[in-house]
């Protein structure tokens, strides 16, 4: 830990400042969420186009995925409560905005602000949980539990809009933002430490244009994908262009001295694997909301209010294991935790999947919307303590950056690819003659389906891979030394640590004792 850092919290400040960032961090996430069911409410009243209504809803992720790395930066270079309490700030009057907008302009530039609130306050708020909790087992349980908080968030977001858009309007959705908001601006300076001294390096700025462009562009190309034909020139030149700007920044940070992400953090076997997990969890999650939220209302005829209802298992079930999930780290290690919440989840979509126009509720539908979330909390909990294993301190807000970038890109990816393959499919049903509500169902099925083997496959790879720890010592090193501590490739092979990446993760080790079992209302002190 640098010599900047300041003292660890006391426990009671602590326990009130996780909570606190727990908060945050619902509340960003459930704004991803939160508009989905009330969709149809807001294209009826602002008079809304299709391609208006599918701008609004993406504009939040566009800005905040594309501004994440930047935020994560920003972050370790300007200090991290001073980070999110202006993060919070910009999020909360952008919530107040959109909330009150007229029209569309107004309510497109709200969402779009949102996003920008949320890059900054998202990375330094999981960057400040190490400062709450600097003893490395109490650090990796709040990080246990920060996993579950992000999908309880975006399905928090799914039940408020609901609700409120039944019984009251849209527009009041807005106010759990603006109050969050308002809360972590008011009551940061008093629950929250500073974090560690901002590190004295230059923002790498042409790291950081091409990234958040890369980002930004890639992902409009792929929600126009949702609406379009991949053939489109709307769709394939952003996706081609951003994965062109996504390959000048990667040549870019090779050569600076002090690189916006240095490649060494993310090729990482360990932490790479954990970050296509939290990716893939992600996209399976969104695909979930978006496709059933479609069937109900569209297939069944269902109202948002018990469209909404329907996701309360749901959000149960994802809510108690992933406040469960650090003694589950703890007892079986990150691998087992994040490789059988792969399976688990699999198993859920498999059931979702079976899906026709007729499903009964009760029945293997809500057996599934009760495995999938069990088994998306172990992953994003597992995920996010072995992504961040071993980070130092002063990197802290842009692994929070990196992290939170493969949550927020996986619905984008995801929806694209998954809503394509359920489009293709239902459209090959109706030609050959099934009626639209069992052609919809079955393209629904048959994307779940996808996704279901998807992360069957993954949790195979998870299993391998995270099977065994880099050495001890070579914080940003792959399991095989080739990179140093601080990220960059050294080319020797060889690292300041003996060598033990032989040996297995020990925290993979069942009924091995871990301090990650230790309770959070401990600052470690």
């Amino acid at each position: 830990m640098s010599s900047g850092t300041a003292p660890a919290p006391g426990a009671a400040r602590a326990g009130r400042g996780f909570a606190l960032l727990g908060a945050v961090q619902v509340v960003l996430i459930l704004a991803i969420t939160m508009l989905s069911p009330a969709l149809p409410a807001i294209q009826r009243d602002l008079g809304l186009s299709g391609a208006q209504l599918t701008l609004v809803s993406a504009a939040y992720g566009l800005s905040f995925s594309g501004l994440l790395m930047l935020g994560g930066r920003l972050a370790d270079l300007l200090g991290r409560r001073r980070s999110l309490v202006a993060g919070a700030a910009v999020f909360g009057l952008a919530s107040a905005a959109a909330g009150l907008a007229p029209g569309f302009a107004a309510l497109l530039g709200g969402r779009f602000l949102q996003g920008v609130g949320a890059a900054l306050a998202a990375p330094a708020a999981m960057s400040l949980v190490r400062s709450l909790y600097p003893e490395e087992g109490r650090h990796a349980r709040a990080l246990a539990v920060w996993g579950g908080l992000a999908g309880f968030g975006a399905t928090s977001g799914m039940l408020l809009s609901g609700t409120v858009s039944t019984w009251v309007s849209w527009r009041w959705s807005f106010v759990v933002p603006v109050g969050v908001s308002l809360v972590a601006v008011l009551a940061a300076r008093r629950l929250l430490p500073t974090g560690p001294a901002p590190a004295r390096v230059r923002l790498d700025v042409p790291g950081a244009v091409l990234v958040t462009a890369g980002l930004t562009v890639m992902s409009y190309g792929l929600v126009e994908a949702g609406e379009r034909p991949w053939g489109a020139t709307v769709v394939w030149l952003p996706v081609l262009a951003g994965l062109v700007l996504l390959a000048a920044f990667v040549a870019v940070e090779l050569r600076v001295s002090d690189p916006l992400v240095p490649m060494g953090f993310l090729l990482r076997r360990r932490r790479g694997t954990a970050l296509w997990a939290t990716f893939i969890g992600a996209a399976g999650m969104s695909t979930i909301f978006f496709l059933l939220s479609l069937y109900f209302q569209e297939v069944r005829d269902v109202s948002p209010l018990l469209t909404s209802a329907a996701f309360l298992p749901f959000s149960a079930a994802q809510l108690a294991t992933g406040l469960f999930a650090g003694r589950l780290i703890a007892r079986f290690g990150g691998r087992a935790v994040t490789s059988g919440g792969l399976l688990l989840a699999a198993a859920g979509l498999l059931l979702i999947g079976r899906l026709d126009a007729g499903s009964a509720y009760l029945g293997t539908l809500l057996i599934g919307l009760i495995l999938f979330p069990v088994g998306i909390a172990c992953v994003f909990s597992g995920s996010t303590v072995v992504a961040l294993d071993g980070v130092e301190d002063e990197r802290a807000g842009l692994a929070g950056g990196v992290v939170n970038t493969a949550m927020e890109i996986g619905p984008t990816v995801g929806l694209a690819v998954l809503v394509s393959l359920a489009t293709n499919r239902t459209t090959a049903l109706r030609d050959g003659g099934t009626g639209l509500a069992e052609a919809t169902s079955g393209g629904y099925g048959f994307a779940l389906t996808v996704a279901a083997a998807a992360f069957a496959v993954s949790a195979v790879v998870a299993a391998v891979v995270l099977r065994r720890r880099p050495p001890e010592g070579a914080v940003g090193a792959d399991a095989d030394g080739r990179t140093g501590a601080d990220g960059r490739t050294t080319g020797t092979g060889r690292s300041d640590q003996p060598d033990r990446s032989d040996q297995p993760d020990r925290s993979d080790q069942p009924g091995r004792p871990d301090p990650a079992s230790a309770p959070l209302t401990s600052a470690g002190t």
